[in-house]
């Protein structure tokens, strides 16, 4: 069987990102490696295995297109509702919380909120099926 282990994104400051998904989310870098061209940071905490790999590819100065492929990141809190006033304290302006309903039961209450490389990351109610 397939085990989910990391997703990658690439990311322009290594610094800038780190401190945004630690301030976040807690994730904090589990490991890095130095190559010639390119630098690996992966970030990780104690609730899950699952990392987040930032790929910062050296001598870049322009933004990555993010095109109309990408989709987003999800990950999953206890309080939604106090994680978004936190993330809002901290500056990173979180969307606005929504509740999406199916066959007229609550499926899910989320919000988006944005790295800063324009990244977008959904924080779902840890419940149901988001666990």
């Amino acid at each position: 069987m397939a085990k989910a282990i990391h997703t990658m994104i690439r990311v322009l400051d290594e610094a800038r990102s780190v401190d945004f998904y630690s301030k976040a989310f807690g994730l904090d870098v589990a490991q890095r490696l130095d190559f010639e061209t390119f630098t690996l940071i992966y970030l990780s905490n104690a609730d899950s295995p699952f990392e987040v790999e930032l790929t910062v590819n050296k001598g870049r100065t322009e933004p990555y297109a993010l095109g109309d492929g990408y989709g987003h990141l999800a990950l999953s809190v206890v309080d939604l509702d106090s994680e978004h006033d936190r993330l809002g304290a901290l500056g990173f302006n979180p969307k606005k919380i929504v509740e999406f309903n199916r066959d007229g039961a609550l499926f899910a209450r989320f919000f988006f909120i944005e790295d800063p490389d324009g990244y977008k990351i959904e924080v779902l109610q840890r419940g149901r099926r988001f666990q």
